[in-house]
């Protein structure tokens, strides 16, 4: 028999079935004003430097436009949601970027817009941690990104196994190709051996909790998204096999709960870190793309 799942506080969890319906919505998008918009490339195109003593994102400096400040009022400070982002090691092979990319502009920016939209209280810290620390279990999502350069080491496996058949959720972000997609569906199958990935269709419920998504768009980095206002491309050319196709790829249990979500061929972290960059990039990806999918995302895994 399973253990429980990761502990969600009885308000968060009552806030994240009444609250998240709170949410400013015009036309099918969210409401929101850019918050910092400088033109051209903002902080430049390049990651920050994370080293293995930063636990969380609120301790790395911005590489883009500043990220946001916020606070909880005393005695809520445990009763919020955590983004945790998986500190890991990668493939050596030259595919897929490393686990820190866009942090933390990506896990501030998301974690701010959440709490602005939404009545959900969001910590303004984030975590790093590895899928071996025991506070894992205390969050009931995690996020991967550049997932095509995924390796985990054995007890990595065993560990995230259990945590996702305790309850946990996964969500895979920001690869693109063939090559990568094979790499992280290899490395997901050692952890689900029993299961494989299955294309959600546009009827799921993932895509009708808070916003009505009606399509998968894609989000390409910030560089490709600037220029695709003149050039209409979006996707990203240096990789192998098709690029141009967004797939959303889930794992389910017995039950039909989703374990895990995989967007592919897209950059939902670049939507949420780069949104301050770039009006045309903020209004095309991060205001109508990348915001109302992870929020529709954390509203799904909260409440199934």
């Amino acid at each position: 028999m399973n253990t429980p799942p990761p502990h969600l506080p009885d308000r968060l969890r009552r806030a994240l079935r009444l609250g998240l319906l709170l949410v400013c919505v015009s036309c099918g998008f969210l409401v929101l004003g850019q918050r910092r918009f400088r033109g051209g490339g903002g902080g430049g195109w390049g990651e920050s430097y994370i080293g293995e003593t930063e636990r969380t994102p609120r301790e790395v400096a911005s590489h883009s436009t500043g990220t946001p400040m916020w606070t909880n009022a005393p005695g809520f400070e445990k009763d919020v949601f955590t983004f945790v982002r998986v500190r890991r090691d990668s493939r050596g092979w030259g595919r897929g970027g490393p686990w820190s990319t866009d942090a933390p502009d990506s896990d501030l920016n998301f974690s701010y817009r959440l709490q602005q939209m939404t009545s959900i209280k969001t910590n303004p810290e984030g975590r790093f941690l590895r899928l071996t620390d025991p506070d894992l279990t205390q969050f009931p999502f995690i996020y991967m990104v550049e997932p095509g350069s995924l390796y985990l080491s054995d007890e990595e496996i065993a560990a995230l196994r259990k945590y996702l058949h305790n309850g946990g959720f996964l969500m895979l972000d920001d690869f693109w190709g063939d090559s990568e997609w094979d790499n992280a569906e290899e490395v997901l199958k050692r952890v689900l051996p029993e299961r494989s990935f299955v294309e959600l269709s546009l009827d799921h419920p993932v895509y009708h909790g808070v916003f009505e998504i009606k399509s998968k768009g894609q989000v390409p980095n910030i560089r490709t998204g600037i220029e695709s206002e003149y050039t209409g491309v979006t996707w990203e050319e240096n990789h192998d096999g098709d690029t141009r196709t967004v797939h959303h790829r889930a794992i389910f249990d017995d039950k039909g709960r989703m374990m895990v979500i995989a967007t592919h061929n897209t950059d939902n972290g670049d939507g949420w870190e780069r949104e301050g960059e770039s009006d045309y990039f903020f209004h095309n990806f991060s205001e109508k793309i990348s915001y109302p999918l992870g929020i529709n995302i954390i509203y799904y895994t909260m409440t199934h």
